[in-house]
C-alpha cells in the first residue's frame, strides 16, 4: 500500500475546528478588551524576523528554540518568532523609542518552537499579553500581576494562582553575602531550580540549602526567606514581594518558589507563573527585564506578562454548551432575520431545497417570522 501523507500536519501542530476557532476568537477579544480598559495599547508583529534582531533585544533569549532558514532576497537568516515580547521590545526600541514612558502595549497572536516544552508537545501557541516599558518598579509589577489575573478571569479561567520568583537571586547573593566561584554560579542555579539537596551541597552550595525550604504559601514561605537573608541583600526585593503580594492577595491564591529560574532566563528582579484550576501546567509568566538598545544606549528598564491559553480554550470548548442556531428557509423575510441575529441569534440561510437544518446543526427554524424549535 502506498503512504499518502499529504494530508499530515507536522509534529506539535494542529488545526482549530469551528468550535475551538470562535472559543479562541472569543478569549482573544475579551483579553483585548480588559488590556485596553486599562491604557494598553494594541501592535501587532509579523510572524518572522532577521534572527540577530528576535536575539539580540533581551538577554537569555533562546535561539535554538527558533525555526531559522537563509532569506533567499537579504541572504541573511530569517527565524519565526518564538516569543512576541522580544518583538515588542524592538518596537518600543525603535518606532516607539521617543513615545512617552512608561509606555503600555498588548499583543496576541501564534509562536512557533522548534520543540515542544516538557510533557507539552506543541510547537504551535497562541500567545497574548501586555508590557509595560520605562519601568519595572514595585508599583508596575504590581500593575501587571494584577493585570494578568484580571486577563486570564476575563477569558474563563477560575480558581487563578500566582507563585513568584526571583530570578537573580543566586547573583545577588553570590556577589556578596554567599560568595560562589564563578565556575559554581551556573550549577548552584540548576541544583535549587531541581531541587536537588544532594547536588547543591555537591556544588558548593550547601549554605544556598535553606531556599529549598523557602516555598510553599506566600505568607509561610516569606517569612522563611526573612529569616534566611540575615544580612539583609535580599531586603528590598522582599519588601517588593509583600507590596505585590498586599495588592493582589484578594484576587488570587499566592506562592513563592524563590530559586525558580525555569522559564525565567530573560526575567531581572522579580518573575511569577501564573496558573488556573483545572488547567493542566502553567497557564503564563511574567516579571521584569530589560531592554537592550543601540550602541551607547543604557538598557530600558521593562515590566510584563505572556499568557498561553490553548488549555484553556479546549476547556471551554469542551465545556460549552450546543450553540443556538436559526434557519432560515428560502425566501425568508431578510429583516425578520437581521432583527434575529440583533437580539443574538445566529442564522443559518438556506442556499438549495435540499438544505437540511439538522444536518446544517440548526436548533430552530424561521417560520411565519417566529423561531421554532426543531
Amino acid at each position: 500500500m502506498q503512504e499518502n501523507d499529504r494530508d499530515l500536519l507536522p509534529e506539535g501542530l494542529g488545526d482549530r475546528l469551528p468550535q475551538q476557532a470562535w472559543a479562541s476568537q472569543a478569549v482573544r477579544r475579551a483579553a483585548h478588551d480588559v488590556l485596553a480598559s486599562h491604557g494598553y495599547t494594541r501592535v501587532e508583529t509579523p510572524v518572522l524576523e532577521f534572527e540577530k534582531a528576535l536575539a539580540s533585544r533581551m538577554a537569555g533569549v533562546q535561539v535554538r528554540r527558533m525555526f531559522r532558514f537563509m532569506d533567499p532576497v537579504s541572504l541573511r537568516t530569517l527565524a519565526l518568532r518564538s516569543d512576541i515580547t522580544a518583538q515588542v521590545a524592538r518596537i518600543a526600541a525603535t518606532g516607539l523609542a521617543q513615545a512617552p514612558r512608561p509606555l503600555r502595549l498588548s499583543y496576541s497572536g501564534q509562536v512557533v518552537t522548534v520543540k515542544g516544552d516538557g510533557l507539552d508537545p506543541a510547537r504551535e501557541r497562541l500567545q497574548l499579553g501586555a508590557e509595560l516599558i520605562g519601568t519595572d518598579s514595585i508599583d508596575a509589577v504590581a500593575e501587571i500581576v494584577e493585570l494578568a489575573i484580571e486577563t486570564l478571569r476575563a477569558a474563563g479561567a477560575t480558581g487563578v494562582s500566582v507563585d513568584f520568583t526571583l530570578p537573580d537571586l543566586v547573583d545577588t547573593l553570590s556577589a556578596e553575602a554567599l560568595p560562589l566561584p564563578a565556575a559554581n554560579i551556573e550549577a548552584v542555579r540548576r541544583m535549587l531550580d531541581s531541587k536537588d539537596a544532594g547536588g547543591l551541597v555537591d556544588a558548593g552550595g550547601e549554605t544556598y540549602l535553606p531556599l529549598l525550604y523557602a516555598v510553599g504559601p506566600f505568607d509561610a514561605a516569606i517569612e522563611r526567606l526573612a529569616a534566611f537573608d540575615v544580612d539583609g541583600v535580599l531586603a528590598s526585593r522582599i519588601a517588593g514581594l509583600r507590596a505585590i503580594a498586599a495588592r493582589v492577595s484578594d484576587k488570587a491564591r499566592l506562592t513563592l518558589d524563590p530559586s525558580e529560574r525555569h522559564g525565567f532566563e530573560y526575567q531581572s528582579w522579580l518573575g511569577f507563573t501564573i496558573y488556573a484550576d483545572g488547567i493542566p501546567g502553567s497557564m503564563g509568566r511574567g516579571g521584569t527585564y530589560a531592554i537592550l538598545g543601540g550602541a551607547g544606549l543604557d538598557p530600558e528598564p521593562a515590566t510584563g506578562f505572556s499568557l498561553y491559553p490553548d488549555r484553556l480554550i479546549d476547556v471551554l470548548v469542551s465545556g460549552s454548551s450546543e450553540e443556538r442556531k436559526l434557519f432560515l428557509p428560502l425566501g425568508h423575510d431578510r429583516e425578520v432575520a437581521a432583527r434575529q441575529r440583533a437580539i443574538g441569534w445566529i442564522t443559518v440561510a438556506a442556499l438549495s431545497e435540499g438544505d437540511d437544518a439538522v444536518a446544517l446543526g440548526c436548533s430552530h427554524r424561521l417560520e411565519s417570522g417566529e423561531a421554532l424549535e426543531i
